[in-house]
């Protein structure tokens, strides 16, 4: 017993479910395209958007400082820009230098002054800020924060906001007014989201476009997979004759190719065993009925069951030869029929000539050797060969002559064998290599299934070669097999 461990398999009553998707591979296509997409748009709005954002902020603190240091300047000189006349009235000082100011978009100047419990204001705005309204609290809380900048709430939205105190002429310590220079946020940014939603928009169209073009791209790209499917779904074991169109030279036509290559392929094997099934079938069919026959009508006398055994040893050895012929036809069409490797020509034809020696006692004639060595299969060539030398044979009577030669030419050898039988009519000439094919002379012994030159040209065709045939009727006949080398003889 084998020391080789058994594996045993789970079995489960259970079928297996198919995995993967069963979303179109279009909508696949099309589906991963628009999700790219999307994730790119997107990436790019936020980018957008962030970058705007931070621009407005670097605007209005820029816009601010501005503000401020300009009213700085102004306080520092004491005079008016205008007429040149001092200032020495807070109040006359923030009138002045605002009047003289073209605020921005979303831009807002303030200036307070302090009038005992109540707060005066001066302002400057940009004209769509005139209907926001400051209210005393709100002021209230700007000038008494305690630091000089920060962010309030309005009924315009927030509100960031800069401060600078004026102290009074008298030189107290306490500011009696200020200058204040805001934006309002939410309108600064206004523009902002405007472009972002403008992004938006323009990126909501172009994924339905690419969505639309990604599908009409993935069906035109998919549209030779979808042929091979429905060629696939047209395949029939008696019908393999469809084959799909090829255009361009890209992947999905290389598919396309060796798809028709396999089908080809399928179609060959198909046919092989069909010829195999027919031949079979054929050529079976009459040893089986003489052997059927001779049981049938098998009397009890030994002398005649000793006949009749040895009938049907006869025709069961025929029908051996038959299926080891027929089983050698339907290998020759695989691919590993012949192994070629470089085989020396004059050593193998003397070994084909001491061979066919041992088939027959005729007059045998080495009369040609070929010089080189060249690649080919040599054990089938001897094959093809001897089996041209038996045909010669069952042609002639014991003592003719049979020659046997090889030769070697520019990219080609050949091998032949010439005997001096009946020779090969015209007629015979252009079928004798097709299978169960006799000729009109027949062999002498009235034996062969008219499989032996099939063979030969089988070996020929596996090889890329072609048989030959030189006949006249009466004059005897040359059969002959010519091998290309392609140039490889060394």
């Amino acid at each position: 017993m084998s020391d080789r461990p058994t594996v045993y398999q789970p079995v489960t009553g259970k079928p297996q479910s198919a995995k993967g998707t069963r979303v179109p591979a279009r909508v696949q296509i099309m589906g991963w395209l628009v999700l790219v997409m999307t994730a790119g748009l997107a990436t790019v709005v936020l980018l957008v958007a962030e970058f705007e954002h931070r621009a407005i902020d670097r605007r209005v603190v820029s816009g601010l400082e501005q503000d401020v240091r300009e009213f700085r300047q102004v306080a520092g000189m004491g005079r008016d820009p205008a007429t040149g006349q001092p200032l020495t009235d807070p109040y006359q000082l923030l009138t002045r230098h605002l009047a003289g100011q073209y605020p921005d978009r979303a831009e807002m100047m303030l200036g307070i002054t302090e009038q005992g419990t109540r707060l005066n204001t001066v302002r400057q705005s940009d004209q769509e800020l005139d209907h926001v309204s400051l209210d005393d609290a709100l002021l209230r809380r700007i000038v008494e924060d305690p630091s000089t900048t920060g962010t309030a709430e309005t009924t315009g939205g927030e509100l960031r906001w800069l401060r600078m105190a004026v102290l009074p002429p008298s030189g107290s310590d306490q500011p009696n007014a200020w200058f204040v220079s805001g934006y309002f946020v939410d309108v600064a940014k206004s523009d902002a989201n405007d472009t972002v939603r403008t992004l938006l928009a323009i990126s909501a169209v172009a994924l339905v476009l690419a969505a639309g073009v990604s599908w009409a791209v993935a069906g035109q790209i998919l549209a030779p997979v979808n042929t091979v499917r429905r060629t696939a779904a047209e395949l029939t074991e008696q019908d393999l004759t469809h084959r799909i169109p090829v255009h361009g030279r890209d992947d999905i036509a290389a598919l396309a190719e060796q798809f028709n290559a396999m089908l080809d392929r399928l179609e060959s094997a198909f046919a092989t065993r069909r010829q195999f099934l027919d031949d079979a079938g054929h050529e079976l069919r009459t040893p089986i009925t003489i052997i059927r026959g001779h049981l049938e009508v098998m009397g009890d006398d030994p002398a005649e069951r000793a006949e009749v055994v040895r009938l049907c040893t006869d025709e069961l050895d025929r029908m051996a030869r038959i299926v080891d012929d027929l089983l050698l036809l339907a290998k020759a069409e695989q691919p590993d029929f012949v192994r070629p490797e470089w085989t020396s020509v004059p050593e193998l034809t003397s070994d084909i000539d001491a061979k066919v020696r041992a088939l027959a006692p005729r007059n045998w004639v080495l009369e040609s050797l070929g010089e080189g060595d060249v690649w080919i299969d040599g054990q089938r060539v001897t094959q093809a060969v001897v089996q041209l030398a038996q045909n010669a044979v069952q042609h002639t009577v014991e003592g003719a002559t049979i020659r046997v030669g090889s030769a070697v030419h520019s990219g080609s050898t050949s091998f032949w064998v010439t005997d001096s039988g009946p020779g090969v009519s015209h007629e015979d000439a252009a079928r004798i290599f097709e299978r169960f094919v006799r000729g009109e002379s027949g062999a002498r012994d009235g034996t062969g299934a008219g499989l032996g030159l099939s063979i030969v040209k089988a070996i020929a065709d596996a090889h890329h070669g072609q048989v030959r045939l030189v006949s006249q009727p009466g004059q005897g006949a040359t059969f002959g097999l010519e091998l290309p080398t392609g140039g490889m003889t060394r």
